[in-house]
């Protein structure tokens, strides 16, 4: 049963680095696109490119879960639909965190200003008061890990979300099998 649960985490590992990878690299991407849209005063063509990266983004994300949990089904024999499914929420967890980890080094040390400049852009809107503004600047230097905690829980519960959607038929359900 021990050695069940390292096969799960070994294949889910290697998914997770993939899945993380997609993502780190579309964040890295569209950060360049935005430094090449500051120089060129923004271009609609840069901002469809972005649009056509983050749904390259998110379709390779499905097709790459897909592709690695029927990897994980047809290795491991005894794999049913649930515990393709425990692989997918795996591979979720350890993805997330890889991302999530790298927003927060990407916060941290390669965009610090990242929140401050937003806050600057809240600063033009009238309808905050000053006690609002004087929260929200409080919470400035929180906010990378905060976004870190926000991040691994949205991608970890999206991958979940994901991970039972795909193995519902991961593997294929034999209907001429006794089932009780």
């Amino acid at each position: 049963m021990a050695e069940q649960k390292n096969i799960i985490w070994e294949h889910a590992g290697v998914a997770g680095l993939a899945l993380g990878g997609v993502s780190i690299l579309y964040l890295v991407l569209s950060m360049l696109i935005g430094k090449l849209a500051e120089g060129d005063g923004g271009s609609m063509l840069l901002s469809l490119l972005n649009i056509v990266l983050w749904l390259a983004k998110f379709s390779g994300c499905i097709f790459l879960m897909r592709f690695f949990m029927l990897r994980y089904a047809q290795a491991d024999p005894a794999a049913d639909n649930a515990r393709v499914f425990r692989f997918g929420t795996r591979t979720a967890l350890l993805s997330a965190l890889l991302y999530a980890g790298f927003y927060l080094a990407y916060t941290t040390y390669l965009a610090p200003d990242l929140f401050q400049d937003a806050m600057s852009m809240m600063e033009d809107f009238p309808m905050l008061d000053a006690n609002s503004k004087d929260q929200m600047e409080a919470m400035l230097p929180k906010m990378p890990t905060i976004s870190f905690f926000v991040t691994l829980i949205y991608c970890w519960l999206f991958g979940t979300i994901l991970s039972a959607i795909l193995s519902r038929n991961i593997p294929p359900k034999n209907p001429f099998t006794d089932q009780q």
